[in-house]
């Protein structure tokens, strides 16, 4: 930023899982939602990668928390510590001046209005003076290339950290939309009590993630299979240590429950979709977007479940950030839509 630059122009994915800055065009911030703070004087430690390094081996005065839970804050003073930290990163070095600050922040569509007042107030609190907000979904549209503005019906569904976001599309406004609390997180909380249950293994959320990436799956038969993960962890009984491989056939059948109630909310959407959208639907397939959308097989069981094709996005992770840098870029034409939330 030059020395006369009056504004700063950030967007921001608050994600449960991960937060994502766009600055310039450009993704200058990429870190998981976490924070370590002092607990006895509140002073920052660690945000971001750094933070989720320390998850679950800090001496007590130390607390690593997630701000966000479900999508939405969970811990207010943790929420504007981490925004403004990461909004810090993008700053410029000039000690002279600091520039207002512009921003375009991404929210579930299920939110309440106190849920969009705390995140409008902890951007507030990390400095910002022009806040924008705009539903996720519509954000993973525009990040996939949708038209959002067209008169025809586009479908997107969203698995991020905390929620799936399903939302129809159309003249730049939410038709239809559902918004559960079965996602990336609820998934890796499967894969915990499942190893438990199953190998009487007792594993952390950290461990669940990596085997969720690993060999996750959302069918128990794959053209192209992962092999076995090895885990390593602690025997829940006698607390001796144990080895045990994990099959991807395992975590389909692990991850069954949960993907079915994605595919009842998707059924639901649709059901409460008009006539001529629903045929626009039909006609340009459905959209998967978010971390979610990664999992193997996935497109093709809901493909199947449904009848109708689901295309999974070029850049599925950062689709709501883009999508959310794009409304800001264009904040002069989507303020006076009902794509923007003042």
């Amino acid at each position: 930023m030059g020395l006369f630059s009056f504004t700063q122009e950030v967007a921001m994915d608050l994600g449960t899982a991960n937060t994502i800055l766009i600055h310039n065009g450009k993704i200058v911030v990429d870190e998981p939602s976490f924070i370590a703070f002092n607990d006895k004087t509140g002073k920052l430690i660690e945000l971001g990668l750094e933070a989720k390094k320390m998850d679950g081996r800090t001496p007590p005065w130390i607390k690593v928390v997630r701000p966000l839970k479900d999508g939405v804050i969970a811990d207010f003073n943790a929420a504007e510590l981490m925004i403004r930290g990461l909004i810090n990163k993008t700053r410029s070095k000039n000690h002279f001046f600091s520039p207002s600050l512009r921003i375009v922040i991404g929210v579930p569509s299920g939110s309440t209005d106190v849920e969009l007042r705390a995140v409008r107030d902890s951007a507030e609190h990390a400095g910002g003076r022009d806040i924008y907000m705009i539903y996720e979904p519509m954000a993973a549209a525009l990040g996939v290339g949708i038209d959002v503005e067209a008169p025809e019906g586009n479908m997107i569904v969203d698995i991020g950290g905390g929620t799936t976001e399903i939302a129809v599309i159309s003249l730049g406004g939410i038709v239809t939309n559902q918004s559960i609390k079965i996602a990336g997180d609820e998934l890796t909380a499967d894969i915990v009590e499942y190893m438990g249950r199953q190998h009487n293994m007792k594993i952390g959320e950290g461990t669940a993630e990596k085997i969720k990436l690993n060999v996750g799956s959302a069918l128990v038969h794959l053209e192209e299979p992962p092999e076995d993960y090895v885990i390593r962890g602690s025997n829940k009984m006698t607390a001796l240590p144990m080895e045990v491989p994990v099959s991807y056939q395992e975590i389909a059948h692990c991850l069954d429950k949960s993907i079915s109630r994605m595919e009842m909310a998707i059924l639901s959407a649709l059901e409460n979709t008009p006539p001529e959208l629903y045929t626009d639907i039909v006609r340009n397939g459905i959209y998967l977007s978010g971390g979610g959308a990664l999992l193997r097989g996935l497109d093709k069981r809901l493909t199947d479940k449904i009848n109708i094709q689901f295309h999974v996005a070029e850049d599925p992770l950062h689709a709501v950030a883009k999508g959310t840098g794009i409304a800001l870029k264009n904040i002069n034409k989507f303020n006076t839509t009902t794509i923007l939330i003042r």
